[in-house]
């Protein structure tokens, strides 16, 4: 079963993320499928905006259980190479030539805050809850970590990332993580409306602008700050407590540091 869907309406592409019996939660399949379809819908001269959407009760739950299992075994050697694939999937998400919104429809956990912090701009309906939650599992946020903390700014940063609290659509709102927050039965409407405001706009001028946004405001996220962000990630996922809060969590038991 496929990950994602792609369908095409005019000069909008949406690429839906379909399987919600998961929580949209990534593995590396996944990450390689979405990492496709963003290449795929840049190509595309007729597309002018892409919207990132998802099925079900969650946008998307972070890391699946399955991934998280074979995860908990790797060498630090195999957690560099698994990280750097989440790492170039947003990598390409950040740098798709067309503009791109996260239509968040429902709650969004862990690596999933990488997704929507790596779109141009997000629609978020007023249920959904978001949560930075990788240190109770013995791990920290490195590889989403440039896109997250710029999308929601430092200060909030250092909260979230160290308590991992979960956080509402209205304080997601507050500190700019998204850009609008409605209710379910307006999301399509409030998506369709930025979708139209960029498709109206001068083609040319959109792609050139995007381009000045990254090369202006935002171009520190370069090869080295990635790499760093990657050997982040692999060594706390090969220490013994990254090792036992991962597992701890598969096991539903508290973590020993709680013992």
């Amino acid at each position: 079963m496929s990950a994602l869907s792609i369908t095409y309406d005019g000069p909008r592409a949406t690429i839906t993320l379909t399987q919600p019996e998961v929580r949209n939660a990534f593995s590396d399949e996944v990450i390689a499928d979405i990492t496709a379809a963003f290449a795929e819908v840049g190509s595309r001269d007729e597309v002018r905006v892409v919207v990132l959407a998802a099925q079900g009760p969650a946008f998307c739950a972070g890391a699946n259980l399955n991934w998280m299992r074979r995860m908990a075994d790797y060498t630090r050697g195999e957690n560099l190479q698994d990280a750097g694939k989440l790492a170039e999937m947003l990598r390409v998400i950040y740098e798709c030539p067309k503009p791109t919104i996260a239509r968040v429809q429902g709650d969004v956990y862990a690596g999933g805050m990488g997704l929507v912090a790596a779109c141009d701009m997000a629609v978020s309906v007023d249920s959904a809850g978001f949560c930075l939650s990788e240190v109770k599992l013995g791990l920290i946020p490195a590889t989403i970590s440039p896109y997250v903390i710029r999308s929601m700014g430092p200060r909030a940063a250092h909260r979230y990332f160290l308590t991992a609290e979960r956080f509402d659509a209205a304080e997601a709102l507050r500190i700019g993580f998204v850009h609008a927050v409605v209710a379910a039965e307006a999301l399509d409407a409030k998506v369709d409306e930025l979708a139209k405001a960029i498709t109206v706009a001068s083609p040319n001028a959109v792609r050139a602008c995007k381009k000045l946004l990254q090369d202006v405001a935002e171009r520190d996220i370069n090869t080295e700050l990635i790499a760093a962000t990657v050997e982040s990630i692999a060594d706390i996922r090969a220490s013994s407590e990254g090792k036992e809060g991962v597992q701890s969590f598969l096991q539903k038991r508290k973590p020993r540091w709680l013992a």
